[in-house]
């Protein structure tokens, strides 16, 4: 294959630079593949923690919605969000649903964290080989701007 001569600077997410190289290094074309698949799948990982970290949030809402139910001790409906509505529900009621919607994300973050491992690993062999290859000259490590 062709060996050219090239720059290599991939952005992995807005004002994230993940990689740099210092001076005009050969990179063979499958090098460049490698280079371009860990910048997708490192801003596929952004993109992951960013989805984890909001449903982390959503849980802990419906966990202190439900701790909060417990100690109502009141008999009044309940008003529930259900997408753009409000519905008044019994308070044996809100806490199920409540109870299913704790569910349903722990099984979204549980797939979602699955999802991040399997990037990571990615990302790790291909850190392995690119360093092998280019050394000091490139940069894979994430600079927090």
């Amino acid at each position: 294959g062709a060996i050219t001569y090239m720059y290599i600077q991939v952005m992995a997410a807005p004002g994230k630079t993940v990689k740099h190289v210092d001076q005009a290094t050969a990179v063979a074309f499958e090098d460049q593949q490698k280079i371009n698949l860990f910048a997708r799948k490192n801003a596929r990982l952004v993109d992951l923690q960013d989805e984890i970290a909001a449903k982390k949030k959503e849980l802990q809402n419906l966990e202190d919605a439900s701790d909060d139910l417990m100690l109502n001790d009141d008999q009044d409906p309940i008003p529930y969000q259900i997408g753009e509505v409000f519905i008044h529900m019994s308070s044996e009621d809100t806490q199920e649903y409540l109870e299913k919607g704790k569910i349903a994300l722990q099984e979204e973050l549980t797939k979602l964290q699955v999802d991040s491992d399997e990037i990571n690993g990615i990302l790790s062999d291909l850190k392995v080989q690119l360093y092998a290859k280019f050394g000091d000259s490139i940069n894979l490590e994430v600079e927090e701007s």
